[in-house]
């Protein structure tokens, strides 16, 4: 550890991550002597160097990013079970994987279940329930854009191609890593298993957050904040094995994400019960279990309306 590191108790990525940041702000005089001292170490000067060229990436992804016109495709005059279309997609994905920096372009819509799907590059994914993406692979780029929902990733390593994925609010960038990402209502979640990924925010004013394994970061919309936190012992994607476990986590954030398994939405009949902090076992195949256990674990009830649609009161 060298004398900086004493001083400031932050990983050297994120204090790359703060430097630059007060250098795009007009760094004072004093500012710049001390970004000057700490450069003179090595791994300082590295991991800085390695966070220039990520900025560099993600202003790149933003280009990238700009909507593109897709052909129109006529719809079938049938439809297949649900089944059936997963096997064919995942047929149709696999066929690919002799020409992984060929042009790769598929929507994807999953149905109420969890699917997997083996990409043109080597890379694992899982696709959560309700969940909208488009996957844009090519020589150059491998991108891919999350409408809604959620999905865990295990990133095939190509240094020639990191991997983004565009998120609307939150943008992520890895090159071999593995990593969950949900985009809800009103939040976006994401958690590391391994690796490293950089979380950005282009509405808020700050540099993107790197994030190591078993860390995870929260940013809520209609906030317009970003928190930071240790997922500890908590698993990534436990929702690939059929249940969500939670700890002390607000009742608006439980929401946002049983939006995924629940076909009508779930109201708060007051926002600021969104605050209630609760811990329990979701069942991605009941989650109505979970919601009328409600009324035992915190003081509000539960009403179901007739439109299918269940708001939560305080009672």
């Amino acid at each position: 550890m060298t004398p900086t590191d004493a001083l400031d108790p932050q990983p050297i990525d994120a204090q790359a991550a703060s430097w630059f940041s007060r250098n795009r702000n007009n760094p004072t005089r004093d500012e710049r002597k001390a970004f000057s001292q700490w450069m003179q170490t090595a791994e300082h000067a590295r991991a800085y160097r390695q966070f220039e060229q990520l900025w560099d990436d993600l202003a790149a992804l933003k280009q990238a990013s700009r909507p593109v016109a897709l052909p129109v495709r006529r719809a079938p005059r049938w439809r297949p079970a649900l089944a059936t279309a997963a096997a064919l997609l995942c047929a149709l994905l696999v066929g690919n994987l002799g020409a992984g920096s060929a042009t790769f372009d598929q929507r994807i819509a999953a149905g109420p279940s969890l699917r997997t799907l083996q990409l043109p590059d080597g890379s694992v994914l899982y696709v959560n329930a309700q969940t909208r993406l488009r996957l844009a692979f090519d020589a150059e780029r491998r991108l891919i854009h999350l409408d809604h929902g959620q999905l865990y990733i295990e990133v095939a390593a190509d240094k020639e191609r990191p991997l983004f994925v565009d998120a609307g609010s939150g943008r992520v960038r890895v090159v071999g890593t593995g990593f969950d990402l949900r985009r809800g209502e009103r939040e976006l979640v994401v958690g590391v298993a391994h690796g490293q990924v950089a979380f950005e925010t282009p509405g808020e004013r700050h540099p993107p957050v790197l994030l190591g394994a078993q860390q995870g970061a929260t940013y809520d919309l209609a906030r317009g904040s970003l928190t930071r936190h240790d997922l500890g012992e908590q698993a990534v994607a436990d929702w690939r094995e059929g249940h969500v476990s939670f700890r002390n986590r607000e009742l608006a954030s439980l929401i946002d994400e049983v939006g995924l398994y629940r076909q009508h939405p779930v109201l708060l009949a007051d926002p600021a019960l969104g605050r209630y902090k609760v811990s329990g076992n979701l069942d991605v195949q009941d989650p109505d279990a979970l919601l009328n256990a409600l009324p035992a674990l915190l003081p509000v009830k539960t009403t179901l309306l007739a439109d299918g649609r269940l708001r939560i009161e305080r009672r």
